[in-house]
């Protein structure tokens, strides 16, 4: 619920109180509700505190424990504060006011570097050990919250954001080209797949689901949290049994998640993950007198829809449904009118400081936090993480592997029950299904060319950094990630590669910042996470549905115009382009002076750059903002103002 900042000196020398005020002041624009620091020699700690829960209210952070002579910085929201107080046998009259810091302290005074592992929540942290001059610090397992550092010989530097560090003596401000290679040679949203570094050669970030120790002039950083799919899966005794084992876990997680003295709020689709989190929530508050406010996307009044007939970029009849059902919603719907990707670019480099990919939903992210800051929103629920947890259940890709095992009376009847939801013809179906299960046989003169996503990174940079080589061996190609034997693959290794994390960390951190307001994700809860990949496939798939234990589950919660939609899927921001053409002409030259720019012109490709300036420009102007001549000149633009800026 803060920014904490801190120094720590190996030499023993005293920490200068004016490097303390030059890091708590790149800490001042943010909005807080209390600012403090904690001296002792070689030790400086800060926070710039946003009271979120309500025991934060008044909180002491930095906090000190005089008696085991231990002094905490944290951002953290913990949530498994019952399962703690029992562990560290807490008394029931000091639970209600104790403070999150406070028990991050009580849990690293009994269980010491492995605290980290006894901790579910948001967090990051820094611990000073008096008593073993030991600086100790973690970041949550999926990088909820920021922590970057700088290191010399002479001092460890820490703080949320990476500015203040920059402010400090002896810190270069170079660019991190290896950074920047990784930025432009992944088509994907990753930008980087080393998660110690940033985009300034001078600053580390420590890695989610990783701690750090300091002690003397040594320093560790290790990891303490590995998500693995467990080999013996879950096994209960009914399908009715396994939805209210899905809904107590995920219910926990939701309640966990509403703790603020403020309002809480939730971005709404129309789709089954955002649907589950308000409705859940929505009925949880209203146990408290509270409402739940919704902030769901639009499109601009004058779109007109380009998208196929499975897509829709309105979302309202099914958002409006989801509404009617739950009650106790406050629901807001957000056009968002003058904003744009081109629009908010500044912005975002600003509040990200770094070049990002995401631009496609830049615009429309920024106003729902504002939009929730002005109605007084202390927490807003998301639910980022569903596709790979409460959400989990490829059809297609768990009947090729029926196939593959040679399961027919159950495939068989699963393709009669899937084709009668989905108005799909068998035939039609078993064919999708062969060549997902034996890819290799489908051949011949029909087989589309395979594309390839064109090079924006300059030749040389991507030679001199050697970045090709270092993305293969994460399995990423030139479309962005290799396509896995298969989508179970690549749900393993979404869990078990922390760069992955690290995207959702830095943008919820530091728009949280920005309007005092934490994004909160019940679906990335790591309770939630565990249950979900212990739970058998023949669960998640099941009776011709995809997604099934969700949509089982959630009967009578969710109206089955929502529940039960496997034809349909929303596209938030598919309006993007149309949003850009009052500013398009603009647009095009900008990247026109761009094309024209040294300074630039030894990172990107420029040749391909111009390419797509050609096909994109004047009346050729695309409507998919998905389309990757536009991608590559966003990207391209992003880019060079941040060069202009910083380098």
């Amino acid at each position: 619920m803060s920014a904490i900042t801190g120094i720590y000196h190996f030499n023993q020398a005293h920490v200068s109180t004016e490097y303390g005020q030059r890091l708590m002041q790149g800490l001042q624009k943010y909005p807080s509700d209390d600012v403090r620091t904690w001296y002792d020699q070689q030790i400086f700690l800060g926070c710039h505190s946003q009271w979120i829960t309500p025991e934060s209210v008044g909180e002491r952070n930095p906090y000190y424990d005089s008696a085991r002579r231990l002094v905490v910085a944290a951002d953290a929201i913990i949530d498994n504060r019952d399962e703690l107080f029992q562990l560290l046998n807490i008394e029931a009259s000091r639970q209600k006011s104790m403070t999150d810091s406070e028990l991050i302290v009580l849990t690293y005074s009994k269980w010491g570097e492995d605290a980290p592992k006894y901790l579910i929540g948001d967090f990051a942290f820094m611990i000073w050990d008096e008593r073993n001059q030991l600086l100790f610090g973690a970041r949550d397992f999926s990088g909820s919250r920021t922590l970057y550092y700088h290191c010399n010989k002479e001092r460890f530097a820490f703080c949320t954001v990476i500015q203040p560090l920059l402010s400090l003596s002896q810190v270069n401000k170079n660019i991190n080209e290896h950074w920047i290679a990784e930025y432009l040679a992944n088509p994907g949203v990753i930008e980087c797949v080393d998660d110690t570094s940033t985009v300034f050669r001078d600053i580390q970030q420590l890695p989610p689901s990783h701690s750090i120790s300091i002690t003397g002039e040594r320093v560790t950083v290790s990891r303490y949290c590995k998500i693995t799919q467990q080999e013996e899966r879950l096994k209960l005794k009914s399908d009715k049994e396994y939805e209210e084992a899905f809904l107590d876990v995920f219910q926990q997680a939701i309640q966990s998640r509403l703790r603020t003295h403020r309002q809480v709020g939730a971005f709404l689709s129309g789709g089954l993950d955002s649907g589950t989190i308000v409705s859940l929530a929505a009925r949880e508050l209203n146990k408290q007198n509270s409402k739940l406010h919704t902030y769901s996307y639009i499109p601009v009044e004058d779109y007109i829809d380009w998208t196929p007939k499975s897509k829709v970029a309105d979302e309202r009849p099914y958002i409006h449904s989801t509404v009617n059902h739950v009650g106790n919603i406050t629901d807001n719907y957000l056009d968002f009118k003058g904003k744009s990707a081109l629009t908010e670019v500044d912005d975002w480099l600003e509040m990200l400081e770094m070049p990002y990919k995401i631009f496609e939903n830049s615009y429309w992210i920024n106003g729902i936090y504002e939009k929730a800051q002005k109605q007084g929103v202390g927490v807003l629920l998301s639910g980022a993480r569903g596709n790979n947890t409460i959400s989990w259940g490829p059809a297609l890709s768990h009947y090729a592997s029926l196939l593959k095992e040679m399961k027919w009376i159950r495939l068989f009847r699963e393709m009669e029950m899937y084709s009668a939801n989905n108005g799909v013809k068998k035939t039609r179906f078993m064919k999708a299904i062969a060549q997902k299960a034996y890819p290799f046989m489908v051949r011949g003169n029909g087989q589309q060319m395979e594309y390839h996503f064109p090079k924006l990174i300059h030749p040389d940079l991507a030679e001199r950094t050697d970045v090709y080589k270092k993305l293969q061996a994460y399995d990423i190609d030139s479309n962005g990630f290799a396509s896995p034997s298969n989508i179970f693959e690549t749900r393993k290794k979404h869990f078990e590669q922390t760069f992955v994390w690290n995207l959702n960390g830095t943008c919820g951190t530091k728009s949280s910042l920005r309007y005092s307001v934490w994004n909160r994700d019940p679906t990335n809860d790591l309770r939630v996470i565990k249950f979900c990949l212990s739970v058998p496939e023949n669960q998640t798939v099941k009776d011709g549905m995809d997604r099934a234990l969700i949509r089982r589950s959630t009967k009578g919660l969710l109206p089955d115009q929502v529940r039960l939609n496997q034809r349909i899927r929303g596209i938030q921001g598919a309006d993007g382009i149309h949003r850009m053409a009052p500013a398009w002409d603009s647009f095009i030259q900008e990247l026109q002076q761009l094309v024209n720019d040294p300074q630039i012109s030894s990172y990107i490709n420029i040749p391909v750059v111009k390419e797509a300036i050609a096909r994109i420009e004047g009346i050729s102007r695309p409507n998919n903002p998905f389309d990757a001549d536009y991608s590559i000149l966003m990207r391209s633009l992003i880019m060079y103002r941040f060069l202009q800026k910083n380098a």
